[in-house]
C-alpha cells in the first residue's frame, strides 16, 4: 500500500512537471514569476489557488480570438461549456489538443451511450459546446473509434442530432432493435442514463409501436434522423410483444 501511494505521489510529481515544462511560456505562469521552475514546491509558492472566476478575464481574451499563449502554450482550439449547475450558467472551459487527446482515450476504453448537442462559435471564432459535444464532434474522434469492437448502436445521425429529445428517443428505440448486440451502457455522467430510462418509462409504449409497424413516431421530425433511424425499422410484431410483455411486468421502476 505504501509502495503504492509512493508511485501516485511520483506520478503526480511528474505530471505537474510536464505540464509546467509544455507551458513555460504561457502569459498565466510568466505573471506568477515561476521563470520556468517546475518543481511542486515553487508551484505552490509562486502559483495561487484560484477559482473559474479568477481566470474569467484570460478565458474572454481567448474566447474573443486573442491567439497569443495565455494559459496554455498549445493552442485553445474550442470551448467546452460546464452544465451551468454551480451558478446557473454555463462556464466556459479552454479545450486544447492534448486534452483532446486525453478525452479520447477515455472514450477509447469505454463508450455506448452518447449524445451530442449544437456547438455555438466564439466572436473570435472558436467553437463552443457541451466536452462531449466538442469530443465527438472532432475531426480524431471517428478515426480513433474505428477498429474498437463496442460501437454506439445508434446512427451518427442520431448521436449529432440538435433535438435532444428526438435523439434520445431514437437512443431507446436502436437499443432495443440491437438488443441482442449491446455489450453494456455506458454515459459521461450517470444522470444521463437515470434521464434514459425516465424517458423510456414513459415513452415505452409508443416506441412499442414503431417497432410492431415499422413507422417510426411522428415526434421524429429531424428529416437526417429521421431517414437514418427509418432504414432500420421493419415491422417486427414478435419483439413488440416481448417488450410489451416484459415492461408490464416491471411494478417498481
Amino acid at each position: 500500500m505504501i509502495m503504492r501511494m509512493i508511485k501516485m505521489i511520483m506520478l503526480k510529481i511528474e505530471t505537474l512537471k510536464r505540464i509546467l515544462e509544455q507551458n513555460s511560456s504561457a502569459e498565466y505562469l510568466l505573471a506568477q514569476g515561476l521563470d520556468g521552475k517546475t518543481d511542486p514546491e515553487s508551484f505552490k509558492a509562486c502559483v495561487p489557488v484560484v477559482t473559474h472566476k479568477d481566470l474569467e478575464p484570460y478565458i474572454q481574451r481567448i474566447i474573443d480570438g486573442d491567439t497569443k499563449p495565455i494559459l496554455t502554450t498549445k493552442p485553445i482550439t474550442t470551448i467546452s461549456l460546464s452544465s451551468g449547475t454551480t451558478q446557473g450558467k454555463p462556464k466556459f472551459v479552454p479545450f486544447n489538443d492534448e486534452l483532446m487527446e486525453n478525452t479520447l482515450q477515455i472514450y477509447r476504453t469505454s463508450f455506448a451511450y452518447r449524445n451530442s448537442s449544437k456547438q455555438l462559435v466564439t466572436k473570435g471564432g472558436i467553437a463552443a459546446g457541451t466536452a462531449t459535444t466538442n469530443v465527438f464532434r472532432n475531426s480524431k474522434f471517428k478515426t480513433s473509434m474505428e477498429g474498437y469492437l463496442s460501437q454506439c448502436c445508434s446512427p451518427d445521425e442520431v448521436i449529432f442530432g440538435h433535438d435532444f429529445h428526438q435523439s434520445l428517443y431514437c437512443h431507446l428505440l436502436c437499443g432495443l432493435l440491437f438488443r441482442e448486440k449491446i455489450q453494456f451502457v455506458s454515459s459521461t455522467f450517470a444522470h444521463s442514463i437515470v434521464h434514459a430510462f425516465q424517458n423510456f418509462e414513459r415513452e415505452w409504449e409508443e416506441i412499442c409501436n414503431d417497432i410492431r409497424t415499422g413507422v417510426l413516431s411522428n415526434r421524429i421530425s429531424a428529416p437526417s434522423v429521421r431517414s437514418a433511424v427509418s432504414k432500420l425499422l421493419t415491422p417486427n410484431s414478435k419483439l413488440a410483444n416481448l417488450i410489451h410483455e416484459k415492461v408490464s411486468e416491471l411494478s417498481n421502476w
